[in-house]
């Protein structure tokens, strides 16, 4: 699994002030201890891997990557909507306090976060790359600023602005979000989609396969319960890190509107259908990509040098 190693270039790195390697002095065993303690927690329960990765996703979209959503308190990241559901904090405290034992105020929360996200994804069967580490741990984090996440009801317009806005690309945009090849979502985030959606036909979303509606309002049923948790991308393992969300898309089997329209809008398709390995483009390996992208969202908005603090513990400001 560890076979490949996705590296960016030294400059990009030096510029945003990471590098590969930042703990090897300071701490040698900083990324060990940190793969040992994700595989202890994904040996119990693999949908871990999923949640750290979204985890990591929603702390560089609001305030950098700089693990201000791991902050406990009133009105904070870890209270707005859109995080209310994210899962994988124990494994980062578990991560952190066995740091603090080996190196003291040296290895930020922030960077555990990076870490464990690659790590949950090779634990995932995908393919690995180098984490750039040095970044620091915010001191503020505040719930108003994750409104601007991006939504499951996004058309991909708002989907780009969004990622253009943190710099990364509508390439970046299509592999990050197949990183929904993990995991889960619930009921109330897509039920609307299968009734009364229109009024016409059979009332869902024409976007939906027909063949495919009757099993998601089995799974989802009308005024049911809207916290049931649904498979991602179906099909398929929801612990397998693989194309077949792709797939999925192409087939009108995307369980999350923002996902689906990635296939129906024109500008995301040919991505999609390239990682898909469709004849006559020219394909794109996904976990290369993957690991590229994730690299360039690792690095939004970081803090470095003096910067921000080393926290002591992962839910609390020093």
């Amino acid at each position: 699994m560890y076979s490949l190693l996705v590296m960016t270039s030294t400059s990009a790195q030096s510029q945003q002030g990471t590098r590969v390697g930042f703990y090897l002095r300071t701490c040698p065993r900083a990324e060990s201890i940190v793969r040992s303690t994700v595989e202890s927690h994904f040996r119990s329960d693999p949908t871990v891997a999923a949640g750290l990765l979204r985890m990591h996703f929603h702390d560089c979209f609001v305030q950098g990557c700089d693990a201000s959503v791991l902050i406990d308190g009133l009105g904070t990241e870890k209270t707005a909507l859109p995080n209310l559901g994210l899962r994988g904090y124990e494994v980062i405290n578990d991560a952190k306090s066995k740091l603090e034992a080996a190196c003291p105020g040296v290895v930020s929360c922030a960077d555990i976060l990076a870490l464990a996200a690659r790590d949950g994804v090779v634990l995932s069967r995908g393919l690995t790359w180098a984490v750039p580490t040095g970044r620091r741990d915010g001191r503020i984090s505040s719930a108003s600023e994750a409104a601007n996440l991006p939504g499951f009801t996004d058309s991909i317009d708002d989907q780009k602005l969004k990622f253009a806005a943190k710099g990364l690309t509508p390439k970046d945009l299509v592999t990050l979000v197949g990183g929904h090849t993990i995991g889960t979502t619930a009921c109330q985030f897509f039920s609307y989609r299968l009734y009364n959606f229109t009024t016409t036909g059979n009332g869902a979303d024409p976007t939906i396969n027909p063949t495919f509606l009757p099993q998601l309002r089995a799974l989802c049923p009308q005024n049911g319960d809207g916290t049931r948790r649904i498979e991602l991308d179906t099909g398929t393992p929801s612990n397998r890190f693989d194309t077949a969300f792709f797939t999925n898309l192409r087939n009108g089997k995307g369980i999350l509107e923002s996902d689906q329209k990635l296939w129906t809008d024109a500008s995301t398709r040919t991505i999609v259908q390239q990682f898909m390995g469709i004849r006559g483009l020219l394909g794109l390996s996904f976990g290369v990509e993957f690991g590229r992208s994730m690299v360039k969202m690792s690095n939004i908005g970081i803090k470095t040098g003096t910067e921000g603090e080393i926290r002591k513990v992962c839910s609390t400001i020093n």
